[in-house]
């Protein structure tokens, strides 16, 4: 699904005056207030404005849907159906949210800022992500274990019962199609929680699983906050796995919550400070800068995997440094709304005001601002691109995850320090090696502590392969035939055979 290049910024002005909002949580297949009469403020970020009042739900709603999905679960009407009945709903659900990717969209920008160009590419992911685990129900097979004659080892992947998903606000829909469609796949259901800070585009899909046909109780969604209702579904015995992106602090907090209830599974994609190496070798430095600026300024620095460390070979760094910062001077944040902005709003004055706050603690601590340290003129929560350089390891900005677009880097004289640069943090979701020397390569990507390595790119993605991240970045596996099977439970079916 190629991104729509042919509307203007008049034209996604047009359609968000007509957008109507689904405001209301969904609870076994109704459209419903939250029991307390709770709402949340949904504001647009580039412009301070409201968009609507939300439902905002806590332990009384979390424990109606907890209810209805462990009902639904064990009436084996999603969980024990063909698979192939799932696999037909869930392909449906793929067309209705590629029909109506341009409001899907537009939603997720108006909610938290993103360029319209961005949830365009995050749509196109949603819908690849929803068709590749659909397809995959009926290619994952058990396993026949090898015993003797007088026996039969089966092997079974079963569904897990109820799964509750908490998704961040940086990709609302994307994220949100990583965790319920392998899920939904695997026969679960799914109690989706989305960010407070975006809940529309999840509400919107709610009505489009309802009318792919996916049963009431099977998906559900509960908008609100992390500490009322989020803190409800992590402690509810009903749920059997926690799928959550987000802040290492709160990953830790819902393991804990999974220990204080009933051991439930918990999946994490926390947070990252990922470390881009180039090294003095590698070629067409204009286009690795170019790469190197879009890793970290891309969805306004707002991405779990951004290239937020550029560690580059002494020899090279003060040519390769102009280059990065002559590509970010065109990066500028811009109307949302416009197809060509390249950078849109910080979701909330709260994040805003944070990277800020970062900015001058870059500068106090000594580090050397080549680019940007100041918000845009424009109104709304905007920043500007900002690179450091002269960044060295005991520096907050060169080891805690800003989430904005701030750039540090590092200078390096050798392999070994590149390596020991990139390895001494507490992340590892994701890293980037730019090499012409294939030797180099692999033995760089042997050793760094990272849940995915990008070669001469960043951020090659695809449905096929897995994502997430090791250390304090989380566990398990987002995509690939890996996120389905994370959320089976293995029986093992022993038969004694009279021979």
């Amino acid at each position: 699904m190629a991104a729509d290049n042919t509307k203007t910024l008049a034209d996604w002005q047009a359609k968000a005056a007509s957008l109507s909002f689904e405001t209301r949580a969904f609870i076994n297949g109704e459209f419903v207030a939250a029991v307390a009469g709770s709402t949340l403020t949904s504001i647009n970020p580039a412009t301070g404005s409201v968009l609507a009042e939300v439902a905002s739900c806590d332990a009384l709603d979390a424990e109606r849907a907890t209810q209805a999905a462990r009902a639904t679960f064990d009436s084996g009407v999603w969980s024990r159906c063909h698979p192939s009945k799932r696999k037909r709903v869930l392909l449906r659900l793929a067309d209705l949210v590629e029909t109506h990717r341009d409001e899907l969209a537009l939603l997720d920008t108006l909610d938290m800022g993103k360029p319209i160009s961005s949830s365009l590419g995050d749509l196109a992911g949603t819908v690849a992500c929803l068709r590749y685990q659909a397809e995959c129900i009926d290619k994952l097979y058990g396993e026949v274990a090898p015993t003797g004659e007088n026996a039969l080892g089966l092997v079974l992947r079963e569904p897990m019962g109820v799964v509750a998903a908490i998704v961040p606000w940086n990709f609302p829909l994307m994220m949100t199609s990583w965790k319920i469609a392998p899920a939904l796949a695997a026969g679960n259901s799914v109690i989706l929680k989305p960010s407070e800070k975006s809940p529309l585009s999840a509400l919107r899909l709610a009505h489009l699983a309802q009318e792919a046909g996916i049963p009431d109780g099977v998906f559900q969604v509960l908008p609100g906050y992390g500490h009322t209702v989020g803190k409800a579904l992590a402690l509810s015995m009903q749920v059997d796995c926690l799928a959550f992106t987000g802040s290492t602090a709160v990953g830790k907090q819902l393991m804990q919550y999974a220990g204080q209830s009933n051991l439930k599974r918990v999946f994490l994609e926390c947070g990252g400070k990922s470390p881009n190496i180039v090294f003095a070798d590698c070629q067409y430095l204009d286009a690795v800068a170019q790469s190197a600026a879009e890793a970290i300024f891309h969805n306004q620095g707002e991405v779990c995997i951004a290239g937020s460390r550029l560690l580059v070979e002494n020899s090279i760094r003060k040519e390769f440094v102009a280059r990065v910062v002559k590509a970010a001077e065109h990066m500028q944040p811009g109307d949302p709304l416009d197809p060509n902005s390249f950078m849109g709003a910080m979701v909330d004055e709260a994040q805003y005001q944070r990277v800020l706050e970062y900015i001058r603690q870059g500068e106090n601590e000594g580090a050397t601002l080549k680019l940007g340290g100041e918000a845009s003129d424009s109104k709304g929560y905007f920043l500007t691109p900002t690179i450091f350089d002269d960044v060295t390891p005991d520096m907050r900005i060169g080891r805690e995850e800003i989430f904005g677009p701030v750039l540090s880097v590092f200078g390096f004289d050798s392999e070994e320090q590149a390596i020991a640069l990139a390895n001494d943090s507490d992340f590892g979701l994701a890293a980037g090696v730019w090499s012409q020397d294939i030797d180099r390569i692999m033995r760089v990507s042997r050793r760094l502590q990272s849940g995915q390595v990008y070669v001469n790119n960043w951020a090659g993605i695809d449905q096929t392969v897995p994502f997430g991240g090791v250390k304090q970045s989380g566990n398990g596996r987002d995509k690939s035939l890996h996120a389905q099977e994370k959320y089976c439970e293995v029986k093992t079916v022993w038969m004694s055979l009279s021979v």
